[in-house]
């Protein structure tokens, strides 16, 4: 896996970034640090990066033990150290999965797969974060 990120340039406190796998991602820093706001701050992308990473996990173990999942959202809340380097200390994510006649023990046991085997970027995080998870289930419409 590889990436590039470059500098924007004078100015600005924003960065663009090529991924290996042919994508392009903006990155910007807060007024009060020279950013302009433009796009996400990195530990934000880093944010992103441990829900998109987790809920991939959910959604296929949930297809792959042939349940109708049909909706996966995750919402993170984190907190970071005060003082530098400002690593997360603390990361909540809260799962709702929508699906067809879903079974909550399925889905608490797909979540707590990803948390605890198969999401490299939550176990990664954990190394100096409280990660800690929850579930609803919705039934889909």
């Amino acid at each position: 896996m590889e990436c590039t990120v470059q500098w924007n340039g004078p100015g600005s406190m924003s960065f663009h970034a090529a991924t290996g796998s042919g994508h392009w991602v903006n990155m910007d820093g807060a007024p009060e640090g020279g950013g302009r706001n433009l796009a996400p701050r990195p530990m934000e992308m880093m944010l992103v990066g441990a829900g998109g990473c987790s809920a991939y996990d959910v959604v296929l173990i949930l297809q792959r033990g042939r349940h109708k999942v049909l909706g996966c959202e995750v919402k993170l809340q984190a907190e970071r150290a005060e003082v530098d380097p400002k690593v997360f200390t603390k990361i909540h994510m809260h799962f709702v999965v929508k699906g067809r006649a879903l079974n909550a023990e399925a889905v608490g046991r797909a979540v707590a797969l990803s948390h605890e085997k198969y999401c490299s970027a939550t176990v990664m995080l954990g190394r100096t974060a409280a990660v800690s998870t929850s579930f609803e289930v919705l039934e889909a419409e």
